[in-house]
């Protein structure tokens, strides 16, 4: 039995998850005593409870901590994964703003439920335990896919958000049943058990790898990744593409978190085992990410492949299963978050006669009509397809060495081959900007969106002058997770 004294000494662990669901809980009283007229301060709340929480983890200590039996644990990696997330979801939130006022989605919910699904995501990534894993997924889940269908006069939203909602149960299913058979053979769900249990193992079971094969599954449907990712375009495009823009941001993130957790932490000694069931789900992520987008009309449809795509390549640096891999791959997310918060930035401003408009044919002529909006989308996609100096380039570049360095060459080629293809379609849009006459004036932008697509920007080009700050502290990171 835990006394009052045992549980305060685990709860710190604990303590930023415990801040932002008080402030979370704070925040939903204020918006039903105020109604729907309390969405802007709402989400300007719930920002700044992002940004405590984001003080609270960076003034808690980094050594690494264990609370609640084990099955919570605190470390670098979950601090500086949990910033990631934490900076992620306030910057979408902040772009909802102007967004979500012309659009008429008056709901004081929508940065609600934005917050508690933060807080899954918060505790998927410090998750030492598979059944804490799998509540902190669904925690994060849920509030997703009402927020994906909140406009429920519209159909598509409505039809994005059952679709969501059916395939993430499958998904739940996958992640419950992997979860049995794991527990079955090893009599434990806790990762550091679990690994202590497959190290005294002279072979390894086909039920535990079935089960892990089926975990990984379920995981990966929560990333977009192929064959996982049917879902994927469809609910970008349906969702209101502010839902769309925390969707492909502050999830990923804590997803990978997750996943590497797993793989490093609980099955380390099953290298052999999950090494070629990621290298097969990277692969075909590069590959269709890469080709499906090229026919795509809707720059939303467009980031839905894009975004599987670089599922694909942030996988490669999991894939190497070596400290490179996992050091590539945070500052591969890390550079993903960045790039997308400026590009979802702009989408937001495409209006048309105070019409949200995602056709990318209504690009064209944008660099004569807004040429420092336009200026920010071509450095903006020419850091997503991995052109030199860009940041883009370089979070490419780390997790084709860490491929290289663990001698996985196939791989490494079929991401630069796949990124030639990619670039494709986004030189494209830059093309449309630039080389076509404009079909339809748009609406001029909001400086809110302005200034957070302006900050994602400079960040993109300003990274090779200091890009030992990023890597450094993803190197730290994967410290806690991985022994060099």
């Amino acid at each position: 039995m835990y006394s009052l004294a045992d549980f305060y000494f685990h709860a710190t662990a604990a303590l930023p998850e415990i801040v932002l669901t008080v402030f979370g809980m704070i925040i939903l009283l204020f918006g039903l005593v105020r109604e729907d007229k309390s969405t802007p301060q709402v989400t300007l709340m719930t920002v700044s409870a992002f940004a405590v929480t984001a003080l609270v983890i960076a003034a808690m200590p980094s050594e690494p901590f264990k609370g609640f039996m084990g099955s919570f644990i605190y470390d670098p990696f979950a601090q500086f994964m949990k910033l990631l997330v934490l900076m992620g979801g306030a910057a979408c939130l902040a772009m909802t703003l102007s967004y979500n006022t012309q659009e008429k989605i008056n709901r004081f919910e929508f940065p609600v439920l934005a917050l508690f699904s933060t807080v899954g995501m918060m505790f998927i990534i410090s998750a030492n335990d598979l059944m804490l894993a799998y509540v902190g997924l669904e925690l994060m889940s849920l509030p997703l896919y009402v927020l994906v269908s909140i406009r429920r006069d519209f159909l598509r939203s409505s039809e994005a958000g059952i679709k969501y909602f059916v395939l993430g149960a499958l998904a739940s299913g996958m992640i419950l049943y992997g979860i049995s058979l794991i527990y079955g053979f090893s009599g434990t769900i806790n990762f550091t058990r679990l690994s202590e249990t497959l190290a005294l193992q002279d072979g390894v079971s086909i039920t535990l790898s079935f089960g892990l094969i089926m975990l990984i599954c379920g995981v990966a449907f929560k990333l977009s990744a192929v064959p996982f990712h049917m879902w994927t375009p469809d609910v970008y495009e349906g969702a209101p593409t502010s839902v769309t823009a925390f969707l492909a941001i502050a999830p990923k993130t804590a997803v990978f978190a997750l996943l590497a957790r797993i793989l490093f932490d609980g099955f380390g000694d099953m290298t052999a085992q999950w090494q070629d069931v990621i290298w097969i789900i990277a692969a075909a992520s590069m590959i269709v990410g890469a080709f499906a987008a090229i026919p795509q009309t809707s720059i939303k449809r467009l980031l839905a492949y894009s975004t599987i795509g670089h599922m694909g390549y942030a996988l490669v640096g999991m894939t190497a299963a070596s400290f490179d891999g996992v050091r590539s791959m945070i500052v591969y997310m890390a550079l993903y978050m960045v790039m997308n918060i400026g590009v979802f930035a702009i989408v937001l401003m495409l209006r048309q006669n105070d019409r949200q408009t995602t056709d990318i044919d209504n690009l064209s002529g944008l660099g004569k009509t807004h040429p420092v909006v336009a200026l920010m989308m071509t450095v903006l996609m020419f850091s997503m397809a991995g052109i030199p100096p860009l940041a883009g380039f370089f979070g490419k570049l780390f997790v084709f060495q860490a491929a290289v360095s663990a001698e996985l060459y196939g791989l490494a080629v079929l991401g630069v081959l796949t990124s030639v293809v990619a670039a494709y379609y986004y030189l494209r849009i830059i093309k449309i900007m630039y080389f076509e006459e404009p079909i339809h004036v748009l609406d001029k932008p909001t400086r809110d969106l302005e200034v957070i697509s302006g900050i994602a920007t400079i960040f993109v080009v300003a990274f090779i002058l200091f890009p030992q700050s990023l890597v450094n502290a993803a190197q730290a990171a994967a410290t806690a997770l991985v022994t060099i």
